[in-house]
C-alpha cells in the first residue's frame, strides 16, 4: 500500500536528507514542496494543494530559523513558524491526517543541567524560540494527530550549518574562537530524515500523538563540536574556548538543551546513533 507523504522545506538541510534517503522507503510517494511550489503562508494556497495532491501524511521541515535575524524581523517568524503551521495543522485535521511537525530545543530557557524530558516546562528566550513553541502550541490545539519533534543543532551536507561553516573557516583563519559554555547535542539531519520517515509508516497503527525528542547521544559544548569537525577532516587551525560574553549576539541561546530521548525510543524503537560517529558519516560527504 502506498502512502503518499507531502514535505514541506524541501530545499533546506532535512528536507534534501529525506530526498536523499527517500528510496529507502519504497512505500512512500513523497511530494517535495518549497516556497515555489507551496506557499505555505497563503491559506487558500494550502488548501488547493491538499484537494489537488490529497496526502496522507505532512512532515512540516519548513522553518524561519535565522535566530538572530528574528528579533529584528518578528512578523516574519511569526508568520512562517506560527501562522503557516496553523494552515498546514488546519488542513491536516479537515483531511483527518498525521500532522508531523520539527521544532527544536530553544523552546527550553537552558537552566536544568540534565536532560529535558518532554513534560518539562517550557520557557524561550528569544523571538525565533518564542515562534517555535507558539507553532507547536496551535499545531496541537487545532489537530489532535499532531507530533511534534523537538531536534537540536542540526547540521548537514546540504545548506548553511555550524559544521560547515566551521570547516570553511579553518581553511581561511588562522585561528578560530568557540564558545564553549553552550551545552547540547549535535542532530545529523540524515538521521532525523530516517526517524521522521520511521515515524512516518508507523503513526496510524501507533496513534503516537504528542512531542518527542529527537537529537543525537551525548553532551557537548560548541568548541567540542567544532575542535572534532576540524581534527576529522585533518585541518590543524587551533581553536580556543571563549564564554558567550566573549561573542555576544542578538539573541539569547539557551545554555544547556541537552534532551532525553527515551521516550522516542520507547515509542517508535528509534535509537539515536552517538554524535561522533553520525558526524563522521557527514564529513565523508563533505569535500
Amino acid at each position: 500500500m502506498i502512502k503518499t507523504i507531502l514535505v514541506t522545506g524541501a530545499n533546506g538541510q532535512l528536507g534534501n536528507e529525506i530526498a536523499e534517503i527517500a528510496t529507502q522507503f519504497p512505500t512512500l510517494n513523497i511530494l517535495f514542496t518549497g516556497r515555489n511550489e507551496l506557499n505555505i503562508t497563503d491559506n487558500e494556497a494550502v488548501e488547493k494543494y491538499f484537494l489537488k495532491n490529497n496526502p496522507q501524511v505532512v512532515i512540516n521541515c519548513a522553518a524561519y530559523t535565522s535566530v538572530d535575524k528574528a528579533e529584528s524581523e518578528p512578523e516574519l517568524a511569526k508568520l512562517v513558524n506560527v501562522i503557516a503551521t496553523e494552515y498546514l495543522a488546519e488542513a491536516c485535521k479537515l483531511n483527518d491526517i498525521p500532522f508531523i511537525h520539527i521544532s527544536t530545543d530553544f523552546v527550553y530557557d537552558g537552566k536544568k543541567t540534565v536532560p529535558y524530558l518532554e513534560t518539562d516546562e517550557t520557557n524561550p528566550i528569544g523571538i525565533y524560540a518564542k515562534t517555535k513553541l507558539e507553532g507547536e502550541q496551535h499545531a496541537l490545539k487545532i489537530h489532535k494527530k499532531t507530533i511534534i519533534i523537538r531536534t537540536s543543532w542540526v547540521y548537514s551536507s546540504f545548506g548553511n550549518n555550524f559544521v560547515k561553516t566551521m570547516l570553511r573557516l579553518g581553511k581561511e583563519k588562522p585561528e578560530l574562537n568557540v564558545v564553549s559554555d553552550q551545552i547540547g547535542s549535535p542532530t545529523y539531519a540524515r538521521d532525523l530524515a530516517e526517524a521522521l520517515l520511521k515515524i512516518t509508516l508507523l503513526c496510524d497503527a501507533l496513534k503516537p500523538w504528542g512531542i518527542y525528542h529527537f537529537s543525537n547521544e551525548g553532551a557537548i559544548s560548541w568548541f567540542d563540536f567544532a575542535k572534532e569537525s576540524l581534527l576529522l577532516k585533518g585541518i590543524e587551525t587551533p581553536v580556543h574556548a571563549i564564554t558567550t560574553t566573549q561573542f555576544p549576539t542578538p539573541a539569547q541561546r539557551p545554555a544547556y538543551s541537552v534532551m532525553s530521548k527515551e521516550k522516542i525510543i520507547k515509542t517508535f524503537g528509534i535509537r539515536p546513533q552517538p554524535w561522533k560517529q553520525s558526524l563522521e558519516n557527514c564529513l565523508k560527504k563533505i569535500l
